[in-house]
Protein backbone atom coordinates (compact mmCIF):
# COMPACT_ATOMS: atom_id res chain seq x y z
CA UNK A 1 0.00 0.00 0.00
CA UNK A 2 1.66 3.28 -1.38
CA UNK A 3 1.08 5.87 1.40
CA UNK A 4 1.70 9.92 0.68
CA UNK A 5 3.82 11.18 -1.16
CA UNK A 6 4.89 8.26 -2.50
CA UNK A 7 8.62 7.24 -3.84
CA UNK A 8 7.87 9.14 -6.95
CA UNK A 9 6.64 12.46 -5.69
CA UNK A 10 8.53 12.36 -2.12
CA UNK A 11 11.76 11.20 -4.36
CA UNK A 12 11.32 14.49 -6.93
CA UNK A 13 11.05 16.77 -4.29
CA UNK A 14 14.09 15.45 -2.31
CA UNK A 15 16.25 16.21 -5.54
CA UNK A 16 14.20 19.57 -6.96
CA UNK A 17 13.58 21.23 -3.25
CA UNK A 18 17.27 21.89 -2.53
CA UNK A 19 18.23 22.94 -5.99
CA UNK A 20 15.55 25.25 -6.26
CA UNK A 21 16.46 26.74 -3.28
CA UNK A 22 20.37 26.98 -3.52
CA UNK A 23 19.53 27.96 -7.23
CA UNK A 24 17.36 30.79 -5.48
CA UNK A 25 20.25 31.86 -2.77
CA UNK A 26 22.93 31.88 -5.58
CA UNK A 27 20.83 34.45 -8.28
CA UNK A 28 20.73 36.52 -5.72
CA UNK A 29 23.91 36.25 -4.31
CA UNK A 30 25.50 39.71 -6.44
CA UNK A 31 23.51 41.81 -4.14
CA UNK A 32 23.80 43.39 -0.88
CA UNK A 33 22.29 41.61 2.35
CA UNK A 34 19.18 43.84 3.83
CA UNK A 35 16.07 44.93 2.35
CA UNK A 36 16.68 48.55 0.83
CA UNK A 37 19.42 46.82 -1.31
CA UNK A 38 16.98 43.92 -2.64
CA UNK A 39 14.66 46.17 -3.37
CA UNK A 40 16.38 48.20 -5.15
CA UNK A 41 17.99 45.68 -7.07
CA UNK A 42 14.71 44.43 -7.80
CA UNK A 43 14.08 47.38 -9.83
CA UNK A 44 17.39 47.30 -11.35
CA UNK A 45 17.89 43.63 -12.25
CA UNK A 46 14.11 42.78 -11.97
CA UNK A 47 14.53 39.12 -14.40
CA UNK A 48 17.19 38.06 -11.95
CA UNK A 49 15.60 38.89 -8.79
CA UNK A 50 12.54 37.66 -10.07
CA UNK A 51 13.67 34.45 -10.69
CA UNK A 52 15.78 34.18 -7.52
CA UNK A 53 12.81 34.70 -5.30
CA UNK A 54 10.43 32.42 -7.75
CA UNK A 55 13.28 29.73 -7.22
CA UNK A 56 13.27 30.53 -3.41
CA UNK A 57 9.60 30.06 -2.46
CA UNK A 58 9.30 27.12 -4.85
CA UNK A 59 12.00 25.26 -3.36
CA UNK A 60 10.43 25.99 0.62
CA UNK A 61 6.88 24.92 -0.97
CA UNK A 62 8.29 21.54 -2.72
CA UNK A 63 10.11 20.86 0.71
CA UNK A 64 6.85 20.09 2.33
CA UNK A 65 6.84 17.30 0.57
CA UNK A 66 10.46 16.32 1.11
CA UNK A 67 10.14 16.59 4.89
CA UNK A 68 6.98 14.53 4.59
CA UNK A 69 8.92 11.39 2.89
CA UNK A 70 11.81 12.03 5.37
CA UNK A 71 8.98 11.98 8.07
CA UNK A 72 7.62 9.28 7.11
CA UNK A 73 10.65 7.07 7.04
CA UNK A 74 11.80 8.20 10.59
CA UNK A 75 8.27 7.38 11.50
CA UNK A 76 8.72 3.97 10.98
CA UNK A 77 11.08 3.57 13.94
CA UNK A 78 11.05 6.59 15.68
CA UNK A 79 7.44 8.06 15.48
CA UNK A 80 7.72 10.47 18.27
CA UNK A 81 10.47 11.90 16.80
CA UNK A 82 9.15 12.36 13.62
CA UNK A 83 6.09 14.02 14.64
CA UNK A 84 7.74 16.57 16.63
CA UNK A 85 10.79 17.18 14.31
CA UNK A 86 8.27 16.93 11.08
CA UNK A 87 5.76 19.82 12.33
CA UNK A 88 8.50 21.91 13.87
CA UNK A 89 10.01 21.84 10.17
CA UNK A 90 6.61 21.81 8.04
CA UNK A 91 5.72 24.66 10.10
CA UNK A 92 9.12 26.48 9.38
CA UNK A 93 8.70 26.07 6.00
CA UNK A 94 4.76 27.36 5.58
CA UNK A 95 6.78 30.59 7.43
CA UNK A 96 9.39 31.27 4.51
CA UNK A 97 6.27 30.49 1.92
CA UNK A 98 4.12 33.30 3.86
CA UNK A 99 7.34 35.54 4.25
CA UNK A 100 7.85 34.87 0.44
CA UNK A 101 4.11 36.74 -0.28
CA UNK A 102 5.63 39.33 1.52
CA UNK A 103 8.73 39.62 -0.39
CA UNK A 104 6.43 39.85 -3.54
CA UNK A 105 4.58 42.51 -2.36
CA UNK A 106 7.17 44.71 -1.37
CA UNK A 107 8.99 44.10 -4.38
CA UNK A 108 5.75 44.87 -6.79
CA UNK A 109 5.66 48.07 -4.65
CA UNK A 110 9.50 48.84 -5.28
CA UNK A 111 8.53 48.09 -9.63
CA UNK A 112 4.92 50.41 -9.61
CA UNK A 113 5.97 52.99 -6.78
CA UNK A 114 9.74 52.79 -6.72
CA UNK A 115 12.77 51.46 -4.13
CA UNK A 116 12.49 54.44 -1.92
CA UNK A 117 8.95 54.27 -1.44
CA UNK A 118 8.63 50.73 -0.93
CA UNK A 119 11.17 51.02 1.16
CA UNK A 120 10.21 53.22 3.56
CA UNK A 121 6.96 51.20 3.71
CA UNK A 122 8.80 48.00 5.06
CA UNK A 123 10.70 50.17 7.15
CA UNK A 124 7.51 50.63 8.63
CA UNK A 125 6.13 47.24 8.63
CA UNK A 126 8.65 45.64 9.77
CA UNK A 127 8.46 45.29 13.55
CA UNK A 128 4.79 44.56 12.61
CA UNK A 129 3.24 41.20 15.03
CA UNK A 130 1.57 38.29 12.94
CA UNK A 131 1.01 34.72 13.73
CA UNK A 132 4.30 34.02 12.36
CA UNK A 133 6.09 36.18 14.35
CA UNK A 134 5.68 34.02 17.38
CA UNK A 135 6.51 30.80 15.13
CA UNK A 136 10.11 32.00 13.77
CA UNK A 137 11.96 29.47 16.59
CA UNK A 138 10.37 26.35 14.39
CA UNK A 139 12.82 27.27 11.55
CA UNK A 140 16.02 27.45 13.91
CA UNK A 141 14.98 24.57 15.85
CA UNK A 142 12.89 22.41 13.30
CA UNK A 143 15.98 21.33 11.38
CA UNK A 144 18.35 20.45 13.59
CA UNK A 145 15.45 17.94 15.73
CA UNK A 146 14.77 16.78 12.27
CA UNK A 147 18.51 15.70 11.60
CA UNK A 148 18.89 14.41 14.56
CA UNK A 149 15.45 12.20 14.06
CA UNK A 150 16.48 10.88 10.93
CA UNK A 151 19.91 9.90 12.64
CA UNK A 152 18.46 8.06 15.36
CA UNK A 153 16.15 5.90 13.40
CA UNK A 154 18.99 5.05 10.68
CA UNK A 155 17.56 7.21 7.65
CA UNK A 156 20.69 9.34 7.55
CA UNK A 157 24.06 8.89 8.33
CA UNK A 158 26.10 11.27 10.49
CA UNK A 159 27.67 13.83 7.27
CA UNK A 160 24.24 13.90 5.95
CA UNK A 161 22.31 14.52 9.19
CA UNK A 162 24.65 17.47 9.91
CA UNK A 163 24.33 18.54 6.42
CA UNK A 164 20.78 18.27 7.08
CA UNK A 165 21.23 20.74 10.22
CA UNK A 166 22.99 22.97 8.98
CA UNK A 167 19.83 24.50 7.09
CA UNK A 168 19.39 26.38 10.00
CA UNK A 169 21.86 28.78 9.24
CA UNK A 170 19.42 30.18 6.28
CA UNK A 171 18.73 33.96 7.48
CA UNK A 172 14.90 34.40 8.45
CA UNK A 173 13.38 37.91 7.77
CA UNK A 174 11.97 39.77 5.05
CA UNK A 175 14.01 40.41 1.66
CA UNK A 176 17.03 38.66 3.25
CA UNK A 177 20.21 38.55 0.38
CA UNK A 178 22.80 35.43 0.18
CA UNK A 179 25.52 35.19 2.91
CA UNK A 180 27.95 32.61 3.14
CA UNK A 181 25.69 30.97 5.76
CA UNK A 182 22.72 30.95 3.05
CA UNK A 183 25.22 28.96 0.72
CA UNK A 184 26.58 26.83 3.32
CA UNK A 185 22.33 25.59 4.51
CA UNK A 186 21.45 25.22 0.77
CA UNK A 187 24.13 23.27 -0.02
CA UNK A 188 23.74 21.23 3.09
CA UNK A 189 20.10 20.63 1.89
CA UNK A 190 20.98 19.05 -1.34
CA UNK A 191 24.05 16.81 0.71
CA UNK A 192 21.42 15.83 2.65
CA UNK A 193 18.24 15.25 0.53
CA UNK A 194 19.52 14.44 -3.06
CA UNK A 195 21.51 11.49 -2.95
CA UNK A 196 18.26 9.70 -0.86
CA UNK A 197 15.93 11.73 -3.66
CA UNK A 198 18.04 9.51 -6.64
CA UNK A 199 18.12 6.78 -4.67
CA UNK A 200 14.60 6.69 -3.80
CA UNK A 201 13.72 7.34 -7.61
CA UNK A 202 15.44 4.48 -8.98
CA UNK A 203 13.56 1.86 -6.47
CA UNK A 204 9.92 3.02 -7.64
CA UNK A 205 8.00 1.20 -10.20
CA UNK A 206 8.42 2.21 -13.50
CA UNK A 207 4.74 3.19 -14.47
CA UNK A 208 2.87 1.70 -17.21
CA UNK A 209 1.45 3.39 -20.41
CA UNK A 210 -1.76 3.75 -18.88
CA UNK A 211 -0.59 5.88 -16.04
CA UNK A 212 2.48 7.45 -18.27
CA UNK A 213 -0.44 8.76 -20.13
CA UNK A 214 -2.81 9.99 -17.23
CA UNK A 215 -0.05 11.78 -15.78
CA UNK A 216 0.66 13.44 -19.07
CA UNK A 217 -3.01 14.77 -19.38
CA UNK A 218 -2.97 15.62 -15.77
CA UNK A 219 0.19 18.09 -16.31
CA UNK A 220 -1.22 19.60 -19.06
CA UNK A 221 -4.55 19.83 -17.20
CA UNK A 222 -2.21 21.49 -13.83
CA UNK A 223 -1.04 23.86 -16.78
CA UNK A 224 -4.05 25.28 -17.83
CA UNK A 225 -5.37 25.56 -14.40
CA UNK A 226 -2.30 27.46 -13.82
CA UNK A 227 -3.30 29.87 -16.92
CA UNK A 228 -6.72 30.46 -15.75
CA UNK A 229 -5.37 30.88 -12.01
CA UNK A 230 -3.72 34.03 -13.36
CA UNK A 231 -7.08 35.71 -14.95
CA UNK A 232 -8.76 36.20 -11.55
Amino acid sequence: MSTFPGPRLGGAALVLGPVLVLAGVLLRLPYPFFFPHQLAASVQHPAQMTAAATCFVAGQVVLLFAVSTVVRQIAMRKPRWAAWSGALVLIGLAERVFRGGFDQAATDLARHRGADYATAFVADAYGDLHLFSFLSFTIMFGWPLLAFAAYRAGVLGRVRAVALAAAMLMPLGVLKGTTPWSIVAAAGLCVALVPPGVQLLKQAERPDRRTFGLACLGAVAVGALGYVSTLG
